[in-house]
């Protein structure tokens, strides 16, 4: 079970360090991707950060289980807000948030049955 925890983890985490990325550099998708839920762009580097702090906190979590929990409850937390900012506006590209969502909802019941 473990493996399966550090191989969820592990992806996860590289994903929302990619994703912070491109936050970070301003990359012309996200930032079309922010305008298009509403999303103020200046505000960007605060969803970079907390993606960062997921990564971190999923990887680290690896060797301390309550903080892998509490990352993948954050990471649960935050595609929450990603996936309602979607659906808010009726944006039709909503299965890249729920995808992470269930993804950070894996990833914390892998952590929490691999003690």
């Amino acid at each position: 079970m473990f493996i399966a925890t550090v191989v969820v983890a592990a992806l996860l985490a590289a994903v929302l360090l990619v994703s912070a990325y491109g936050k970070l550099v301003r990359d012309p998708a996200q930032m079309a991707t922010l305008r298009e839920v509403a999303f103020p762009e200046i505000l960007a580097p605060l969803l970079a950060v907390a993606e960062i702090c997921g990564a971190i906190g999923l990887l680290v979590g690896l060797l301390w289980r309550p903080i892998g929990e509490a990352a993948a409850i954050g990471v649960i937390a935050y595609f929450v807000g990603a996936t309602g900012s979607h659906l808010r506006v009726r944006d039709g590209k909503v299965v890249a948030p729920v995808t992470l969502l269930c993804t950070g909802a894996l990833a914390l019941g892998l952590r929490h049955l691999s003690s």
